[in-house]
């Protein structure tokens, strides 16, 4: 598990200098909090953002207005393409391609817990290029919190340090990016550390992404989360009220693969792929609702809930209805056992319950029946996995049952589901 140690050494200097007096100022219990919140945030990039979307109101109502987060570097980096990574709306999204100086214009969208500024490269020679750097440094001056992008094939530029130099002198905390290192995977270590030396940075303290495929997006948001005390303030008030939400999206995703894997056809619905996909959910469960669990012991909780047996009955079952394919049957099953085991397993990490096996054993077959009648309205025809599991996503993603889990509870009796059978 991560620790906010961890999360620190991602800091330079100037920023674990203004962390720690923050740090200092806070009693021990509320030390203790902090680190709890910071140790429950979701691993994974895409529940990161979400919780970031969904913690903007707390922040509101704490802060009044959000956090200015500014993006900054030389041209052709991939500021916009990080920029788009953070904007929640697809109208906010930044032109990118390939040619220098893409970017003209300071630009500045929404990021849920913050705001998020695009800027030109800042490093543009003639009256055009230094009008551009203008702006840029403009918007860092005017940020609460600035990312200083750098390109890992390109490398860092004489120039370039002259205005790293410019930035940290601005005083802000900050964190330096090294953007693109997907393209450069057997080389990565050599020119982290290089880079390092270049801005007088420890290699721990760069931190290492793809703005294009989002990989490690998430170190990078949890980087900015302990610069900025108040955003976990927020995140501490939206995180417990949000866990639900969260662990639907680990849900829909682990539901679309054991979909996949149900087109396999065998009879039964707990072989050994199923088991795993669903541990590895319930490991990602528990590490939204801050529960210390093993691999091996996610994947006894998953084999101690029995819903093996339970889904060979459901199979059965329901195989002898006249006109649903045996694959809409198998997926049906399948995502029906995974949304129950997230169920749960959720119930388990806050609560400390356990769900009866005559609970599961309805929830499992009202949510058989609903998913089977939606695969069904998609036509008879079998799809390939990478369709199926779409499919699953959207029906998934378009359910009630992820923005209000009282209506998991519902689900669990008979009558209740029967009479509102839209998912």
């Amino acid at each position: 598990m991560t620790t906010l140690d961890d999360l620190r050494k991602k800091l330079p200097s100037q920023t674990q200098v203004i962390f720690d007096a923050f740090w200092e100022q806070l009693p021990s219990a509320e030390k203790k909090n902090f680190l709890e919140l910071v140790q429950a945030f979701p691993s994974k990039t895409n529940l990161l953002q979400l919780l970031l979307k969904l913690g903007s109101n707390q922040l509101k109502m704490m802060f009044g207005d959000k956090t200015q987060i500014a993006i900054i570097g030389p041209a052709n980096v991939g500021k916009s393409t990080l920029y788009n990574q953070f904007i929640q709306q697809k109208e906010d999204r930044a032109v990118v391609s390939p040619l220098p100086g893409t970017t003209r214009v300071v630009q500045v969208a929404d990021a849920g817990l913050f705001a998020v500024v695009d800027t030109p490269g800042a490093d543009a020679i003639g009256e055009v290029g230094e009008k551009e750097r203008s702006a840029a440094l403009q918007a860092a001056a005017d940020a609460d919190i600035l990312i200083i992008v750098y390109d890992a094939i390109q490398g860092i530029k004489v120039t370039e340090l002259d205005l790293f130099q410019q930035v940290v002198a601005m005083h802000k905390p900050y964190v330096v990016v090294l953007n693109k290192c997907d393209l450069v995977p057997k080389d990565l270590a050599s020119i982290l550390a290089h880079a390092a030396k270049l801005l007088n940075l420890d290699k721990e303290q760069i931190i290492p992404i793809s703005a294009k495929t989002g990989n490690h997006i998430s170190d990078l948001l949890k980087a900015i989360v302990i610069a900025e005390p108040g955003i976990v303030a927020a995140l501490g008030q939206a995180l417990p009220e949000y866990r639900w939400q969260l662990a639907w999206r680990a849900i829909a995703s682990a539901s679309s693969v054991s979909a996949a894997i149900a087109l396999t056809p065998l009879p039964i619905i707990d072989f050994l792929p199923l088991v795993i996909t669903q541990s590895v959910m319930v490991l990602s469960i528990a590490r939204i609702y801050n529960y210390k669990i093993t691999p091996s012991r996610a994947r006894e909780l998953v084999v101690s809930f029995g819903l093996g047996f339970l889904g060979r009955t459901l199979f059965y079952e329901l195989s002898k209805f006249g006109g649903v394919p045996g694959w809409i049957v198998s997926a049906g099953v399948a995502v029906s056992m995974t949304v129950a085991m997230g169920y749960a397993a959720a119930t388990w990490f806050e609560k400390g319950e356990r769900l009866t096996q005559e609970s599961l054993r309805v929830l499992s077959k009202n949510l058989s029946k609903n998913i089977v009648a939606s695969l069904k309205k998609a036509g008879s025809s079998k799809p390939g996995k990478r369709k199926l599991q779409t499919m699953v996503t959207e029906i998934l993603a378009n359910s009630k049952l992820g923005l209000d889990r009282t209506l998991m509870e519902s689900a669990s009796e008979e009558i209740a589901l029967e009479e509102s059978p839209d998912l």
